[in-house]
């Protein structure tokens, strides 16, 4: 009787698991459909759209004016036509990436363009590397630092790590700027660099580069950085050298913005190079034509012309002619007699003639013969 009784209670017990089962798929099986359909889900996903979202889609209905995207959920998108290159070749079932420039409660519009812009900086963002340098624009700026988007990556660059010719870390949103990657990781799409570091990194370059480069004598390219009472400093090739006032011109200045002028470029000439204490020496007047040598560019061989002794030697006198030009009267061509002395000849600051027997343009020299005393 214990063993009916048993098998009939285990009998209950059994049909009621399997209605409890029963009841239990039922239940499950509503509260899938109930998920599936419900509507209020849908709108809850179509209001959290927003703009700057990235979304794959596929193009469902194609119109003159542009087509219709469907990214999913409740509505789909429109996609204008100057937002697909070669829209004529565009087909219904073509799939790509877009992203929500504009929204409201009726409608949202994509972009195909701007999607691929973001799409091939991540590309590019993709490929760097520790020690990579790479170009970004600053989009916000606070006492931390800088901060930027380089495709889907987030750029940001401590405060201690920009530019020390940086003055107001505000006034750099919106400019562009060249940085070395210091930290960076994929997974989360973060780069941390340092325009400081890659400064760093040129300048040493480019100072191996002048060093390994630069002569006496040689003519480079320079913008003058700062003007002293007494000279300016000039970055050659983002080395700094100097150029004294003295060596600016030929004329007598008093100031030497009355030559040059700070942020300008200038052609110099090397005249002087410590390389162990790393001092370059620059002149202008160098390159220019001293007043001397276009005063020997006008003599004639063989001509005669005016001058006044202005110096006399042991053997012979400095004649200077009337255009300027200085020269040397030897004693051997002031006279025939060999015993006479040059003061005996010529006095100083007496008029004379003289001709022109030879002249060196390059060394700046002109021998004169005495044709007379006036």
């Amino acid at each position: 009787m214990e063993d009916e009784k048993f098998i009939e209670n285990k009998t209950e017990n059994s049909n009621l698991a399997d209605e409890t089962s029963a009841g239990g798929q039922i239940n499950q099986k509503k509260k899938v459909q109930d998920e599936k359909f419900d509507i209020s889900a849908i709108d809850k996903t179509f209001t959290s759209y927003k703009r700057g979202q990235m979304f794959d889609g596929v193009v469902v209905i194609k119109r003159e004016e542009g087509c219709i995207f469907n990214i999913g959920g409740k509505n789909d998108a429109f996609l204008p036509k100057e937002e697909v290159e070669n829209y004529d070749q565009l087909k219904i079932g073509d799939r790509f990436k877009v992203i929500i420039i504009s929204k409201d409660n009726e409608s949202i519009v994509v972009s195909k363009s701007i999607a691929d812009g973001i799409a091939l900086a991540t590309q590019n963002a993709n490929r760097l590397k520790l020690g990579s340098k790479f170009s970004f624009v600053v989009t916000s700026a606070d006492r931390e630092g800088l901060y930027s988007k380089l495709g889907e990556y987030n750029i940001f660059i401590p405060i201690a790590e920009i530019s020390p010719k940086t003055r107001d870390v505000f006034k750099t949103v919106g400019k562009q700027f060249e940085a070395t990657v210091t930290e960076i990781d994929k997974n989360k799409k973060i780069i941390i660099a340092s325009i400081k570091l890659l400064e760093e990194k040129i300048k040493e370059t480019n100072e191996t580069l002048f060093w390994n480069s630069i002569f006496i004598n040689k003519i480079v390219r320079g913008k003058v950085k700062k003007i002293m009472p007494y000279g300016a400093f000039v970055d050659v090739g983002g080395v700094d050298c100097f150029i004294h006032i003295s060596n600016m011109s030929y004329s007598k200045i008093g100031k030497p913005d009355e030559v040059i002028k700070e942020g300008q470029e200038y052609n110099f000439k090397v005249i002087e190079l410590d390389r162990e204490n790393k001092k370059v020496a620059l002149s202008l007047k160098a390159l220019q034509e001293s007043p001397r040598l276009l005063a020997i560019k006008e003599l004639h061989v063989g001509a005669i012309y005016k001058g006044q002794v202005v110096k006399i030697l042991q053997f012979g006198a400095i004649i200077k002619l009337e255009n300027g030009a200085t020269g040397l009267l030897h004693i051997k061509n002031a006279t025939e007699e060999s015993n006479k002395q040059i003061y005996e000849i010529v006095k100083l600051d007496e008029q004379v003639e003289v001709e022109v027997l030879d002249k060196d343009e390059e060394q700046e020299k002109v021998s004169f013969k005495l044709v007379s005393a006036l």
